[in-house]
This record gives C-alpha cells, structure tokens and sequence, in this order.
C-alpha cells in the first residue's frame, strides 16, 4: 500500500494571532536589547503570552530571531530590486534613497535588528548575505557603473555609493533616539533628511 502524504494542516486564527503577537513583542525586545540582550522572559511579558506558550509556537529565541531576520531581509531588498536598468539612472538612484529614508521612519525596529544582527557578526544572516544581498548588490553596482560609464551619472565608486546610502538613511532609524534630542523642536527631522539627502546626492551624481 502506498503511503498518502497528508496535507498539512492549516494553522488557526487564534495561532496565526498569537504568532503574529510573539513577533511582534519580539521585534521590540530584540531591537532594544539586542539578540544577546534578549529573553524569552522578556519576549513572554511583552506579547501577554506564558514562555510555555511562546515555545509551543517557536523552539526558542534563536528561531524567532531567523523568523524575523528572513522577514526583514526582503522588504529590506525590495527597495534595491526595484532599482529600474531601464528608468533615468539619477531619478532611479534618488527615488532608491527616498525609499530608504522612509522605511528608516516606517521601519525603525526592524532596521536596528538587522543593525545589532551585523553588528554581531552576522551569524544568522551570513547565508542571506552571501547569496540573496551579494548577488542583488553586485548585479546594482554593476548597473550604475554602466550608467557612469555611459555619462549618465557623474563618476564614482558605485559599492561606496550604496554604502553611503545605507549609512546616510538608516542612520535616522539606527540613533533614533540621538536624532530625537539633537533635533529638538523640530516637527518632522525625517523630512529635513529626505530634502537634505535629495540635494546632496543629487550634486554628486550630476553629470
């Protein structure tokens, strides 16, 4: 007789709920303390939830931390991916840095998770970046160099460039907290930032 694989069974709305809450609670923990800073403990009081009952979800911290790491990863390249070969090389390069300023006001949680997770080495996130951000950032920079080559854009180092970006914008949501008290009075810092970034960038790559 032949074995008959049965379907898995779909999870429950009050599971989907209760998973969705633990990572939530987690995304806040983990930002703040960082993944060695962290607790379970910590994780069960945020989300209401019993450590038994976290576990029964997730087989410890570890696995939660991937479970957002993975998330992160994708929304967090979207932006890059979105990068046009086709569309005007400065307007796609400053529409990539709007982006990423906004996600630093929309994300800031998850922008120092995956700060503190580099920070320590990277050693969940090595696989993502060796292959997924490797293969996205080579196959960018390699397009902006075509355009500076072609005199579309003023001469550079295109990875430096990315890497400007990536320091400049989520910079706003890394010291959010420095950001805050340095900017006192002022209404919406994230918005001088765009302006400024807009100007800066745009000086630099114009032809």
């Amino acid at each position: 007789m032949d074995d008959v694989t049965k379907p898995e069974k779909k999870p429950s709305r009050i599971q989907l709920r209760n998973r969705k809450r633990i990572l939530e609670a987690a995304l806040d923990v983990f930002s703040q303390h960082g993944y060695r800073g962290a607790t379970l403990d910590q994780i069960a009081e945020a989300s209401g939830l019993s450590k038994p009952n976290i576990l029964y979800y997730f087989d410890g911290k570890e696995a939660i931390h991937v479970t957002l790491l993975n998330a992160l990863m994708e929304n967090w390249l979207d932006p890059l991916a979105k990068m046009d070969p086709d569309g005007d090389p400065l307007e796609e390069i400053l529409g990539y840095i709007h982006r990423k300023v906004q996600m630093s006001r929309e994300f800031p949680r998850e922008s120092r998770l995956f700060a503190n997770e580099i920070l320590q080495g990277a050693p969940r996130m090595r696989p993502h970046l060796e292959t997924g951000l490797k293969v996205l950032f080579d196959d960018k920079t390699t397009l902006i160099q075509r355009w500076m080559d072609e005199g579309k854009l003023a001469k550079s180092d295109p990875r430096h460039l990315v890497f400007s970006i990536w320091a400049t914008t989520q910079h706003y949501a890394d010291f959010e907290v420095q950001v805050s008290i340095l900017t006192e009075g002022e209404a919406d810092p994230i918005e001088g930032a765009e302006a400024f970034l807009d100007s800066m960038y745009r000086k630099l790559l114009t032809p």
